[in-house]
């Protein structure tokens, strides 16, 4: 007897639907097909509706009279916000004697001493050379205001991030609702919360250091959650079958076996607070920051390049002890008999043969002045290189031409196109890439960049961060390839890498205007070489992390060098190459400031001439579509792993 078989709602469909991306775009369409037309007739089809925006200037300059006129009178102020800012001040001070009674040599040898201890001699004589270069260079006095600062920048950081990532860690519903309070910390450009803290604490060194936490604390608050949750279960479980409390738990297992986390946390963290040296000094942080922030407004190429070497040694320096801190290499380089006591009481030794001597300032004999022959290098380069160079043109060619030919068609298509298809076309990315609610997450960011009444200035960024996303990926992936196949090129690359990415933004913003002249290509460049070593780091780990055993197979089977990178390395890659592209969207994203003083405008612009004239509703709405800018890049660009469960 033949039995009836009822086919399945997947063996029903069309063959076409059975993939998921075009199910997903098919329903799309049809939602599209009855919401576009309602839209269209009720709002129109050009640019962002003005009846849909919502005008924020006027309750946001009334905040910032009210704290304009009652800083020096209100309880909140001269109580809560008063004795921060005095225990910022005092412990900044007390750090920057500290340094200053040890002297150059006293800090040279504790500094030596602490990095021989956690990573033995080659990084101690490297530690050791950073110092003794920040003073040949006469930036002695400006480096240890710099690590006064940083120092308690750092721990501020490192406490706030902890007691997030604590309770992020061991408690479901605070990770969930701290999560978009850590993306909105670290997507907001600093210059937009500037303004705020300036307002409330002055300008001075509290705003510096308290904008300086805000930056630096995600980083600690998220590897110290994801420590913490990552925790062996058999070794919490074995711990409380002995009757452990949470609390003895959580002190003699949980952060044991988070220390990797932990530290790599404070690595991040000295790193950010480290960046944000030259953009705290416009508001009065002094320091190396101050030094390089007045050489660029005198156009001082060399000068701001003698301040910016020692923020690189610093953060090279800060990063490698770190680093050997936390994954516990050189053992056997560490002398046995070297300990904290005996490290600290080589320095108090130093530092008092020092002033006996007479030696506790940096001798001025022993200054080199570099300022003046990179001035005429920068001076020769524009010379030969912006202009009439034979066959392939100059940097001011090269400018104009990615100008008219990539910068102005896609902000003219960004810019044409219908409101409601800009949305459209979001929503389809990020559904394609993710589930529904990461495309209703890209898609009410995108809308709120609307009702903010800054759409066509967001679409001018997103044009330029598109532009560049797409050469810092091209740049990217060959370099990362190059360097992932060849440790010779890895080796090469690295100290390159390291310059770049602690360099300051406003160092090396002055030789690509003075190459490429003012406008959105300069601002694009300087984003590209931002961005660039975060994505060629990342592309190059994972692909020297594919599986041996993968490529061996490979090899066997006769593949060529070329066949095993494009069928087994790349595909196994995917993953490290997606998180390459969603790093070099934020980071790119993270230069749009920098963009708008050279002439990038949009909502860089915007931002910067806020925090210039005091205009709080200018600069925070541009820093809040930035905000939301970063939230629907980071959507359509970053995989969720829901997606490959069973219907999402």
């Amino acid at each position: 007897m033949a039995t009836l078989t009822v086919p399945t709602s997947r063996t029903a469909l069309p063959g076409f639907l059975k993939n998921r991306a075009a199910a997903k775009l098919l329903l799309l369409a049809l939602a599209a097909a009855v919401l576009v037309p309602l839209l269209d007739s009720r709002w129109g089809s050009g640019a962002w509706p003005h009846t849909l925006t919502v005008d924020l200037s006027k309750p946001l300059a009334t905040a910032s009279d009210w704290v304009i006129d009652n800083r020096d009178s209100h309880p909140l102020f001269l109580y809560g916000f008063g004795y921060v800012s005095n225990a910022v001040v005092l412990s900044v001070r007390a750090v920057y004697l500290t340094l200053l009674a040890a002297g150059w040599a006293g800090v040279t040898a504790f500094g030596a001493l602490v990095a021989w201890r956690l990573g033995g001699v080659r990084l101690a004589a490297g530690t050791a050379v950073a110092f003794l270069a920040c003073g040949a260079l006469g930036m002695w006095v400006p480096t240890m205001q710099t690590l006064a600062l940083m120092v308690v920048a750092v721990l501020a950081s490192v406490a706030v991030g902890i007691v997030l990532g604590l309770a992020a860690g061991l408690s479901d519903r605070l990770d969930r609702a701290l999560r978009p309070v850590l993306d909105t910390m670290q997507v907001l450009p600093a210059f937009a919360y500037l303004l705020p803290v300036v307002l409330v604490f002055g300008i001075g060194v509290p705003a510096a250091v308290l904008a300086t936490v805000v930056y630096a604390a995600p980083p600690m608050a998220r590897l110290t959650a994801l420590g913490l949750r990552g925790a062996d279960p058999e070794v919490l479980e074995a711990v409380e079958s002995l009757g452990s409390t949470a609390r003895q738990r959580l002190l003699t297992a949980r952060i044991p076996l988070a220390r990797k986390e932990l530290l790599l946390g404070l690595n991040q963290t000295i790193m950010m607070a480290l960046s944000m040296a030259v953009i705290a000094s416009v508001i009065g942080a002094g320091g190396l920051g101050d030094r390089v922030y007045q050489a660029l407004a005198s156009v001082d190429v060399g000068a701001a390049l003698a301040a910016g070497i020692p923020i690189v040694l610093l953060a090279v320096v800060l990063d490698r002890v770190t680093g050997a801190a936390g994954d516990g290499t050189h053992a056997s380089e560490r002398p046995r008999t070297i300990g904290w006591p005996y490290a600290l009481a080589v320095t108090v030794t130093v530092a008092l043969a020092a002033r006996l001597l007479g030696r506790l300032d940096w001798p001025s004999g022993w200054t080199l002045h570099i300022a003046e022959p990179v001035n005429r290098a920068v001076d020769w380069m524009t010379a030969h290189l912006y202009s009439g160079v034979p066959v392939v043109g100059g940097t001011a060619d090269w400018a104009g031409h990615f100008t008219t030919w990539v910068l102005d068609p896609v902000r003219g298509g960004l810019q044409g196109l219908p409101w409601w298809s800009v949305l459209l076309l979001v929503a389809a990315l990020a559904w394609l890439i993710g589930t529904w609610r990461t495309a209703l997450t890209a898609v009410l960011a995108m809308a709120a960049i609307g009702v903010l009444g800054v759409w066509d200035p967001s679409l001018d960024t997103l044009s330029q961060v598109l532009a560049a996303v797409a050469v810092t990926l091209v740049l990217g992936f060959a370099t990362g390839i190059a360097a992932a196949r060849s440790d010779r090129v890895e080796r090469a690359l690295r100290p390159v890498l390291d310059v770049f990415q602690t360099m300051p933004q406003f160092v090396y913003l002055i030789p690509v205007v003075a190459l490429f002249g003012v406008g959105r290509a300069p601002a694009v460049a300087a984003a590209v070489v931002y961005a660039l070593p975060a994505v060629v780091r990342i592309t190059a780990q994972g692909l020297r992390q594919v599986d041996p055993a993968a490529l061996e197979s490979a090899r066997s089977l006769g593949a060529t060098g070329r066949q095993q990178l494009w069928q087994i390395q790349l595909p196994l890659a995917r993953r490290s190459l997606l998180l390459a592209l969603n790093q070099g969207v934020v980071l790119v994203l993270a230069v749009v400031i920098i963009g708008g003083l050279v002439g990038g405008g949009a909502l860089g612009y915007d931002v910067a001439f806020g925090l210039a004239q005091g205009d709080l509703a200018t600069g925070l709405v541009a820093g809040a579509a930035i905000v939301c800018l970063g939230l629907m890049l980071d959507r359509v660009t970053q995989p969720t792993e829901r997606r490959a469960r069973k219907g999402a």
